[in-house]
């Protein structure tokens, strides 16, 4: 507990996918790789692990989840590269699905009924 919070700690990163909750011992071991995949689809440009301010890796779920797929691809056989260009496009397209359904229910929403 603090003067500013007194009900203790904040707990509304819960929900957040983007918070970066997970060092890089931990997010090595949730995946049950080693620290050095982390490192290299972090090379690859996959993800940009976020810092501590005593710099430090630190994951996001999203990052987590990204880098799953990455090894899932890794594992079938695929070069780490070519398995971070894959997640990279498929998470892009994932993107573009879901704006693309954000517009057409716009759209839908907007356009008056036809006159019969």
């Amino acid at each position: 507990m603090t003067a500013d919070n007194p009900t203790g700690p904040s707990v509304g990163h819960l929900d957040d996918d983007e918070y970066p909750a997970f060092t890089m011992g931990g997010a090595a071991d949730m995946l049950g790789t080693t620290q050095g995949f982390l490192r290299a689809i972090g090379e690859a440009r996959l993800i940009t692990p976020f810092r501590s301010p005593g710099g430090h890796r630190r994951y996001s779920r999203y990052q987590l989840r990204l880098a799953a797929r990455a090894r899932e691809l890794v594992d079938q056989g695929l070069p780490v590269e070519a398995a971070c260009r894959i997640v990279a496009l498929e998470d892009q397209l994932q993107e573009a699905r879901r704006i693309n359904a954000g517009n057409l229910s716009a759209s839908r929403s907007a356009t008056p009924p036809a006159a019969a």
